[in-house]
């Protein structure tokens, strides 16, 4: 069960591949904070085979730099595609698929016990081949009482009429 709390901000809602489009440049979010706790690490590390001490020895992380086990980078990076639809909500459109990324980087540690949320920035909107639009958003997980994030993501995503 994912914890929010904080509530967040309303979603921007826009009206198909043309409101995609025009939506370039804006801001969304922030959702509510979800807080990262041992079990969502350990179900994590069972579903990718990563047991690495760091994320799921809670006494031998405790004597580490860190002071306790830590998320893994790309569970925090999966945590940013249950932000996005609490931050971007796209009606009249027949689906949305994930296209990929272009860039992502782990600027902090996410500590057991620590909360993320998801802010966000439509950076760009362009035609596909295929019909419809690839978006391309950058998604911050934002470490609650840090001032680097989680994760920084540039996203990309089809949305088809």
């Amino acid at each position: 069960m994912d914890i929010m709390t904080g509530g967040g901000a309303a979603p921007l809602v826009v009206d198909g591949v043309d409101g995609l489009r025009d939506a370039v440049g804006a801001s969304i979010g922030p959702t509510g904070w979800l807080a990262i706790e041992q079990p969502r690490i350990d179900g994590f590390a069972d579903a990718t085979g990563d047991h690495q001490w760091i994320h799921v020895d809670t006494t031998r992380a405790a004597s580490s730099p860190f002071g306790s086990t830590i998320a893994h980078g790309y569970l925090t990076l999966s945590l940013c595609n249950l932000f996005l639809p609490q931050m971007l909500n796209v009606e009249n459109v027949s689906m949305g698929v994930n296209y990929g990324v272009d860039k992502v980087r782990f600027p902090a540690p996410v500590r057991v016990g620590s909360r993320l949320r998801g802010r966000g920035e439509i950076l760009d909107c362009a035609d596909v081949p295929a019909g419809g639009v690839q978006v391309k958003i950058r998604i911050t997980a934002e470490l609650e009482g840090s001032d680097r994030p989680g994760c920084v993501v540039e996203t990309l995503n089809r949305w088809l009429p």
